[in-house]
């Protein structure tokens, strides 16, 4: 071990002797684990300011809204509806690009989440 690490080591058994960790917000409770991954990294920090104000950015609802549509889809048993919501997921997918494109990112990210959603709904 280095001495940051005893260092740090020796002020958390401090301050869980002290009493100090007691109590704390949270305590208790499982951790909430973001999965950013599906975010460029240079968005990242950015995404996680905007959901801690409570703020959702469009492209994320919009993706969120994809998801629904795809449950829709895969549990709709009328035809007429199905195509009904193959047209709404198919606008939804090109107001995502849209969006994308309007302000310029791209990484190798975004074109993998779009390949996915081709994909995954049998290239609708």
């Amino acid at each position: 071990m280095d001495i940051f690490a005893l260092l740090a080591e020796n002020k958390i058994r401090e301050a869980i002797e002290k009493g100090e960790l007691s109590n704390l917000p949270g305590s208790g409770k499982p951790l909430e684990i973001e999965d950013l991954s599906h975010i460029p990294d240079e968005l990242r920090a950015g995404y996680r300011l905007l959901k801690n104000a409570g703020v959702l950015p469009e492209e994320m609802e919009i993706k969120k809204e994809v998801v629904t549509l795809q449950k829709l889809i895969n549990y709709c048993y009328d035809e007429d509806e199905k195509r009904r919501l193959i047209k709404k997921l198919n606008e939804k997918i090109l107001r995502f690009n849209i969006l994308m494109e309007k302000r310029k990112i791209s990484s190798p990210a975004l074109s993998y989440y779009k390949d996915k959603i081709y994909a995954k709904f049998g290239g609708y």
